[in-house]
């Protein structure tokens, strides 16, 4: 991101090919920028399936927490909460 414009795409195909590429495996592959960006103040929104997607997004997002932030899983999960309380991260998922 360069003066609040985004400036990368990452794209994640998980049904018009053969192999499948999850937004949870995109976001595990770029863990760091991902940390960089929280600690830098983004806001994380996530839309979509309720049932897996949204819930796979959330542990990567917890695991990246903790790798990047040096944190156990307890403390990374309360920090997505804290982050959630801040409406940083938001989902609207059905």
């Amino acid at each position: 991101m360069k003066d609040g414009l985004l400036t990368r795409i990452d794209l994640a195909w998980s049904r018009d090919q053969q192999e499948k590429i999850y937004v949870q495996d995109k976001l595990r592959e770029q863990g760091a920028e991902v940390w960089r960006w929280i600690e830098e103040g983004a806001h994380l929104y996530v839309c979509g399936d309720a049932s897996r997607m949204a819930k796979d997004v959330e542990q990567a997002l917890i695991e990246i927490i903790a790798e990047q932030g040096q944190m156990d899983s307890e403390a990374a999960d309360e920090y997505l909460s804290e982050l959630r309380v801040a409406r940083r991260y938001q989902r609207d998922v059905y």
